[in-house]
């Protein structure tokens, strides 16, 4: 009983102590706010009476004219050559996909 009554008083005294033992070094830079502000007071600003003006007339502008360039037709054959284009490439992609999906 002793041991555990002084096992506790050492580890309050540790605690406490341990709190004081801290040191450290404050510094603080402030600025003071001013007591009184003296503004002067806001402008006044009358808005001038309108005056009428009258709208300018109406201008017609004429629309652009559309003109259609001949496109480029290759023909029959030009579309079956790319079509053989096409199924060039999806052959070589399918082959490189076979040997190569393995891996």
């Amino acid at each position: 009983m002793k041991r555990i009554m002084i096992a506790g008083i050492v580890a309050g005294v540790a605690a406490l102590a341990s709190g004081s033992a801290l040191a450290r070094v404050d510094v603080g830079i402030g600025i003071g706010i001013p007591g009184v502000v003296v503004a002067p007071a806001a402008p006044v600003y009358y808005q001038p009476a309108p005056v009428y003006v009258a709208p300018p007339p109406p201008v017609y502008v004429a629309p652009r004219p559309v003109v259609v360039a001949p496109g480029y037709y290759d023909g029959w054959r030009g579309r079956e050559w790319r079509e053989h284009e096409w199924r060039e490439h999806e052959y070589r992609r399918r082959e490189w996909h076979r040997w190569h999906d393995d891996d």
